[in-house]
């Protein structure tokens, strides 16, 4: 069964940093893609970031580029998302997702198969 958990959400103040965390169960970790969603009250899911495979490649939705940051250290089953320079537009549920892939090209691919159950992330102005 595979589970992914998310930690490390929170109220924050405009211009902070957290760092999102998503530990992984059930599934070859190394052999996934990983990316990050979230999720506005009254607003539609967003593609924030994803990193293949390897690590090799990093895709950031424009709203988040040159701020945020994602990695995965395959030894502990985890992805991150660094967050620098938080604005209230950031708040929302951030969900991570990952999926099987055997390429190590398709970054960009919003398609996920597995989920998290979301993490609260709140930046007051």
């Amino acid at each position: 069964q595979v589970q992914l958990v998310e930690s490390g959400g929170g109220l924050v103040q405009a211009g902070g940093s957290l760092r999102l965390s998503c530990a992984a169960s059930g599934l070859t970790f190394s052999r996934s893609r990983w990316g990050w969603f979230r999720q506005a009250p009254g607003k539609e899911r967003e593609f924030v970031s994803a990193v293949t495979r390897s690590g090799s490649r990093t895709y950031f939705a424009d709203s988040v580029k040159g701020r945020f940051t994602i990695s995965r250290d395959n030894a502990k089953n985890t992805v991150y998302l660094q967050m620098n320079s938080l604005k209230p537009e950031d708040t929302a549920v951030y969900y991570c997702a990952a999926k099987i892939d055997y390429s190590d090209y398709n970054v960009e691919d919003p398609d996920f198969k597995y989920w998290g159950q979301g993490t609260q992330v709140t930046v007051s102005s």
